[in-house]
């Protein structure tokens, strides 16, 4: 039986990235054009700038993927891109390059969801991970617990009422004068600071709630800066750092744990950019072995924006029949319950 490659194309934010995956699992190529670089300068993503850079390497990026995995667009099965959500710009120039390659080749369109993308970047390198388990998405974005039922049914049990984990990361160390981005060098700070030098706050929020807040932890290091300084007072920024990090993994893990216990799943996925931390792998790790539950956090490389996770969300589309037709149009604040189109 032939093998159903797909080629995936992921333009959200500030990554220009095409992929091609076969059968949702063996990645045959997977490439990333960082904007990191050209962002920097600014503290954090210009919108404007990332769109246009989107446009010129797109064509490019497509094509040296192709060139990776070996193969002709004669050899792919279908066309998956990113339709939302994230930046309208930006989703817009991957979206229109896959719906103009689809149309031209007579190939299969597939709209995914960039959280469903994450989701199935488990799926990559651990061809035993299926469904159902818990995923735990963590990004500059986005901060969500999902019971994944299935490949295509996903019920959300907690999302961020404000900044995601990823964005309290990068507001706070544009504060103690870190280069972008934060989530990084926070983390790399932190290795030398004491994680319970500083007592800032935890939003549990009311009793039994999944849900996450960051905005307060975010505001509390703030004017915890403002009063050493107005106070005249030295602060070590290593303390600051792994204390806030503490904070933010303390409640990500509790609650993470405690969606596994009320789904009864025993596998949890934990995706997403700020899946790379350090810390929070360190303790999750520690409490699914206590809990005996079997974890599964992507390498860096697929945790980031990439395309690979897109192809691999895509294939479960393909093989469900579920096909988007040229009027795909972007959705910068797309919900996952919509995901299918």
């Amino acid at each position: 039986m032939d093998k159903v490659r797909i080629l995936a194309i992921e333009t959200s934010c500030d990554e220009t990235s095409a992929a091609v995956v076969a059968d949702g699992r063996q990645v045959l190529s997977n490439i990333i054009h960082s904007q990191i670089d050209i962002h920097r300068k600014y503290g954090g993503v210009v919108p404007e700038i990332a769109s246009r850079s989107h446009i010129v390497k797109v064509d490019d990026v497509v094509a040296t993927t192709l060139g990776e995995a070996g193969l002709t667009l004669d050899d792919i099965s279908a066309v998956a891109v990113t339709f939302g959500p994230g930046l309208v710009g930006a989703l817009l120039v991957g979206l229109n390059f896959g719906k103009a390659l689809a149309y031209a080749r007579n190939l299969p369109l597939i709209g995914v969801h960039h959280i469903a993308g994450h989701i199935a970047s488990g799926y990559l390198e651990n061809p035993d991970w299926q469904p159902p388990f818990v995923a735990l998405i963590v990004s500059g974005g986005h901060t969500q617990l999902v019971h994944v039922r299935d490949y295509n049914s996903f019920e959300i049990l907690g999302k961020s009422l404000d900044d995601a984990a990823g964005e309290a990361y990068d507001k706070v160390a544009r504060t103690l004068g870190l280069p972008y981005p934060g989530g990084v060098e926070i983390d790399r700070l932190a290795q030398n600071g004491n994680p319970e030098a500083i007592s800032f706050p935890r939003a549990w929020l009311e009793t039994g709630s999944l849900d996450f807040s960051f905005s307060g932890l975010k505001s509390a290091v703030l004017n915890y800066l403002n009063s050493a300084k107005q106070a005249g007072r030295e602060v070590d920024f290593a303390d600051v750092a792994a204390s806030f990090q503490q904070a933010v993994v303390e409640v990500l893990v509790k609650k993470a744990m405690t969606a596994c216990e009320r789904t009864g799943a025993t596998r949890l996925a934990v995706v997403g950019g700020v899946a790379c931390n350090s810390h929070l792998r360190a303790t999750l790790t520690a409490e699914c072995e206590k809990s005996s539950i079997a974890l599964n956090i992507p390498k860096p490389i697929f945790c980031t924006d990439n395309a690979a996770m897109i192809a691999a969300a895509g294939y479960y589309h393909y093989c469900a029949g579920r096909f988007a037709d040229i009027n795909l149009n972007a959705v910068p604040s797309l919900p996952l319950a919509q995901q299918f189109t």
